[in-house]
């Protein structure tokens, strides 16, 4: 039984690791970044496999751990002082996730629960029940989250635009 979980949970990584790449990206922004966060969530998740009851919820059971280390990673990277400029790698576009990139500030300027909430529904197209269970949130408050977000990215988009 367990093994026939732990080959499950492999297949399903395999299978969507372009998903969980482009969601860790977009959270980083940097492509090295983004594929340790990746490795990093399949390892626990690897790890911590059998604390998984239900083989149904895999799929918002890594979401949440990706997330996690994505918003642990973000965090640590706030504590570190950076580097003088003359250190600095050149940056690194990614190629078909360019997007605009505007958007892309104005999600990442927003409280991490919002923009967590935002990136999964429209890039990941998880329904609201499923991110509720990801965030270990009450559906209302993931709706109330998602449509304060878009809000305030509407005003700020109109502003730009005057």
């Amino acid at each position: 039984m367990k093994q026939d979980l732990y080959q499950e949970i492999v297949a399903y990584i395999i299978e969507n690791q372009n998903k969980f790449y482009r969601l860790a990206y977009s959270y980083v922004g940097k492509r090295e970044d983004a594929l340790d966060l990746v490795q990093n969530a399949v390892c626990r998740a690897l790890e911590h496999y059998g604390g998984l009851k239900n083989a149904a919820a895999v799929r918002a059971w890594f979401y949440r751990i990706l997330v996690n280390e994505c918003l642990q990673f973000l965090k640590e990277k706030k504590r570190v002082l950076p580097a003088p400029d003359d250190q600095l790698d050149a940056v690194y576009v990614e190629k078909d996730f360019e997007g605009d990139g505007n958007l892309y500030d104005y999600i990442n300027q927003l409280d991490s629960d919002t923009q967590t909430i935002i990136k999964l529904r429209f890039f990941e197209d998880l329904p609201l029940k499923e991110i509720a269970q990801i965030m270990e949130l009450n559906l209302s408050t993931v709706k109330a989250k998602l449509y304060r977000g878009l809000e305030r990215l509407k005003v700020t988009l109109q502003e730009v635009d005057l």
